[in-house]
């Protein structure tokens, strides 16, 4: 048995989860999110607890079973705290500025790179070289903060770049370090 799968999800004071079917939709204070479950694992919902449940032991069950728990458990977290990934830029002359609810980075290269916030993801510019990406959906959150990081990757000579807030980059010698 799945040690995540068979743990059994408090729903908190606010939330308001329907399971119907196949399909569990979460709507806290800080949104709605909706999940549909895969084919042989079930959902239930017990006075403000849900439990997941598999009806087999085979492969594919035991791997969608602890899956299925952490994805509805994320949502629950989503819609009452929240997720946020915070950035920060390394390198003479980067930073980020906002524009409205859009970020513009200056990295280097021979033009400004703007990045616009997809729905649901709000941005927040601390300073010139730090920021952090939120919203609801965890997925969403740090798919958005991995291709933020992609536009300048950190580099592993002289570790300029924008990495994720107490990422440590391992450094290579360069020429010189025989």
């Amino acid at each position: 048995m799945s040690r995540i799968g068979r743990l059994p999800i408090t729903v908190p004071a606010g939330v308001e989860v329907k399971v119907d079917g196949s399909v569990v939709s979460v709507k806290g204070s800080k949104g709605e999110l909706t999940h549909t479950v895969a084919s042989p694992i079930e959902v239930a919902l017990d006075d403000n607890t849900l439990t997941v449940s598999r009806p087999n032991d085979e492969r594919a069950s035991r791997s969608l079973h602890g899956l299925t728990r952490t994805l509805i458990a994320n949502m629950i977290q989503g819609v009452t705290a929240g997720y946020e990934k915070k950035l920060e830029i390394v390198g003479t002359g980067y930073r980020v500025q906002a524009k409205g609810s859009d970020l513009e980075f200056a990295l280097g290269y021979s033009h400004p790179v703007n990045v616009s916030a997809p729905a649901g993801i709000t941005f927040a510019v601390e300073g010139p070289t730090k920021l952090s990406v939120s919203g609801i959906n965890k997925q969403q959150v740090g798919e958005v903060a991995a291709n933020i990081r992609k536009l300048r990757k950190p580099d592993p000579y002289k570790g300029k770049g924008i990495r994720y807030a107490g990422e440590v980059i391992r450094r290579k010698v360069g020429k010189a370090g025989k």
